[in-house]
């Protein structure tokens, strides 16, 4: 069976926002250590956001380059990308029976330009 974190790359690949809301858990936490004003609560919050996602960049993928578990937390490294889009970074995520119930996302826009 595909791990949580699986799952929800293939949720997101598909846009398949229901699929995507079974991988969190009702009491779902999310921070952005980076952005600490974008923390929020809840599922419904989730849905609200991909929704969003989704209807501003239809041409949405997500790519999951690795990830490991260990003692119920999944370590991720993602690429984003979509016309108008690409971010990359990792997500740190607290897993309960098949379900995301915290994470820590640490994606930030790529960027193309600046000296090498």
């Amino acid at each position: 069976m595909p791990s949580v974190i699986e799952r929800m790359a293939e949720a997101l690949n598909q846009h398949d926002l229901q699929a995507f809301l079974e991988c969190f858990d009702p009491r779902y936490h999310s921070e952005q250590p980076a952005h600490p004003n974008r923390g929020f609560g809840g599922k419904e919050q989730v849905r609200k956001n991909w929704s969003d996602m989704f209807e501003s960049f239809p041409n949405f993928e997500a790519d999951l380059l690795r990830h490991t578990t260990d003692e119920g937390v999944v370590w991720g490294e993602w690429h984003w990308r979509a016309t108008g889009l690409k971010m990359a970074g990792a997500t740190i995520m607290g897993v309960e029976g098949d379900r995301i119930v915290w994470a820590r996302l640490y994606m930030e826009e790529v960027e193309e330009d600046g000296e090498t």
